[in-house]
């Protein structure tokens, strides 16, 4: 498998888990062809670097502090990413830009690396998404879903029969 997509975010803060969200919605909703590894990488920072070293392209799904009103997606890509990440969000972003910029150093860096983000409306202690972020995962995974088929994925909706 060439293509990683990765959901990084700590679920236990409210927004701040919507990538680990996004990727058991992807897991469970859809197909891919050919087959891609889909990875809830939580909190793990640095911890992922094998699997930076692992893929030729990646998608990951975060939270962003965009600087605009909550719900607002973006797709970064390549060198776009790590200035956005300088701002501290979160305890994992720093686990985040230090993975990118060790992944640099090492030049294991991927072919091409897509940040899909979404701007949080609260990241305080809690299980649940905002009603506004949990309004967007439709539109995040389709997001996630266009860089795939750009990349000759196929994905294909599961059906509801067993």
């Amino acid at each position: 498998m060439d293509i990683g997509i990765i959901g990084v975010g700590n679920i236990l803060m409210q927004d701040e888990g919507i990538g680990p969200k996004v990727t058991e919605f992807l897991k469970t909703k859809y197909f891919f062809d050919p087959q891609i590894e889909i990875i809830d990488g939580g909190t793990l920072g640095l911890d992922l670097l094998p699997y930076i070293e692992k893929f030729k392209k990646i998608i990951l799904i975060d939270v962003v502090d965009f600087h605009k009103e909550p719900g607002y997606i973006k797709v970064l890509r390549g060198e776009e990413i790590p200035p956005y990440l300088k701002t501290k969000l979160s305890v994992h972003h720093v686990g985040v830009q230090d993975l990118l910029e060790v992944a640099r150093f090492m030049e294991v860096m991927p072919e091409e690396l897509v940040l899909v983000g979404i701007q949080p409306e609260t990241i305080d202690l809690g299980l649940d998404l905002s009603e506004t972020v949990a309004g967007k995962i439709h539109e995040l995974v389709n997001e996630v879903l266009k860089i795939l088929n750009s990349w000759g994925i196929k994905c294909v909706l599961q059906s509801r029969q067993k």
